[in-house]
């Protein structure tokens, strides 16, 4: 499966702090029951589903402030908390929650991780 989006390419997108990058999965366009469904109807839906592209670093953690001890190093680098959902994974999201962009002709969605609901990992789904 093609995402769209080269190796190059995908290094330039730097997400900031809970934000996911997805790529929509093409939602079915016909019921059970036969029924071909309008695309206004698809967009309303509540509920999308979409492959993972990229995920930013993940909720930034305080500097610890050791004062009172002046032999300790100052490290001055932020440090997260990592995100659950990794690249890859099938993701189940609010359609509210989510920011739709497009990039060469591909649609994207960015999404925090508060509005994902479940992430479906299969280690074999890009081999």
């Amino acid at each position: 499966m093609s995402l769209g989006i080269d190796d190059k390419e995908l290094e330039k997108f730097i997400l900031v702090g809970d934000r996911i990058l997805l790529k929509p999965k093409v939602p079915q366009s016909k019921t059970k029951s036969g029924l071909y469904l309008p695309p206004s109807v698809q967009e309303k839906e509540k509920v999308h589903s979409g492959y993972i592209v990229k995920v930013g670093p993940g909720y930034p953690i305080p500097a610890m402030a050791d004062e009172d001890e002046a032999w300790k190093k100052k490290d001055e680098s932020v440090k997260y908390v990592p995100l659950q959902p990794k690249e890859g994974d099938l993701a189940i999201y609010l359609q509210s929650g989510g920011y739709e962009i497009e990039y060469k002709n591909e649609k994207y969605i960015i999404v925090s991780q508060s509005s994902v609901l479940m992430v479906i990992r299969d280690e074999g789904l890009f081999e």
